[in-house]
């Protein structure tokens, strides 16, 4: 089975070879990633997808593509139609978690035997948004979930999947679709996962306000969540706040009179 540093070589070659100083987007096919594993004498991938993959969300970064990114930018891969990709060059403006926010402190609510068996940090993690109602809790909106791992078709993209879809409605009855991205504490939060969970809730329920949501935990079991809109055509963070679950034992007197004062959102 091929290894990440033979997935860099084959998005090396790719790249490389349509690449000029001048351009921002190169286009390639899922076909050229197999020609250019047989050029280079690489078993071709058995999953194809699994390159494109290992590129957005697993920190391989062929250093021969990022050397060619001028300061302050860096080479993505988005999805282009059906079996269709392109890199795109792109402001690097990675998403991570603000060390100097105020936390928050919540009685957890995470059924104990779903605790002990969720299988995976972003399936346990998961579960304490959906058992915890965090998302209500940051958006302050009433929300529930639709579908966990939703895989289909938005057009000119191509198959997208996204880890969880909650529907919301607030004091005004206004609804929502509230797609959500959960990461562990050392993977990266996507741009180009959450520019996917826009476009799938802008073809599927065109006619809720889309919410895009990330989730990443954090060290010290703490969980940080954004929530992000597009501003000139870029994802950029609207909103951040974090969260640790607690016995209500642990909660101070002390914190909950502090909460009490805090100013709303």
């Amino acid at each position: 089975m091929p290894d990440s540093n033979s997935y860099a070589r084959i998005l090396e070659k790719i790249f490389l070879e349509n690449y000029r100083s001048d351009i921002h987007t190169i286009s390639f096919s899922r076909d050229e990633i197999t020609s250019a594993a047989e050029q280079l004498e690489i078993d071709v991938p058995l999953n194809v997808g699994d390159v494109i993959y290992s590129f957005r969300y697993r920190n391989v970064r062929p250093t021969r593509i990022m050397e060619t990114a001028p300061e302050g930018c860096t080479w993505i891969i988005r999805p282009a139609g059906r079996g269709q990709y392109q890199f795109s060059l792109v402001p690097n403006t990675p998403i991570s978690p603000n060390p100097n926010l105020a936390l928050t402190k919540i009685p957890d609510a995470t059924p104990g035997i779903v605790a002990a068996y969720a299988v995976g940090d972003e399936q346990s993690l998961l579960a304490q948004l959906r058992y915890n109602r965090l998302i209500d809790t940051f958006l302050r909106v009433t929300c529930y979930s639709l579908q966990n791992h939703l895989r289909t078709f938005v057009p000119n993209m191509g198959q997208v999947e996204t880890d969880e879809i909650y529907v919301g409605v607030d004091k005004r009855g206004a609804q929502y679709v509230i797609p959500v991205q959960v990461k562990a504490e050392q993977d990266e939060i996507g741009r180009v996962q959450l520019e996917q969970d826009i476009a799938l809730c802008a073809d599927k329920w065109p006619q809720l306000i889309c919410r895009p949501i990330a989730a990443q935990k954090m060290p010290g079991d703490v969980i940080a969540l954004f929530e992000f809109a597009i501003q000139d055509d870029i994802v950029k963070i609207v909103s951040e706040k974090h969260y640790q679950l607690v016995e209500q034992s642990d909660l101070r007197v002390e914190e909950l009179n502090q909460y009490r004062t805090l100013p709303f959102d």
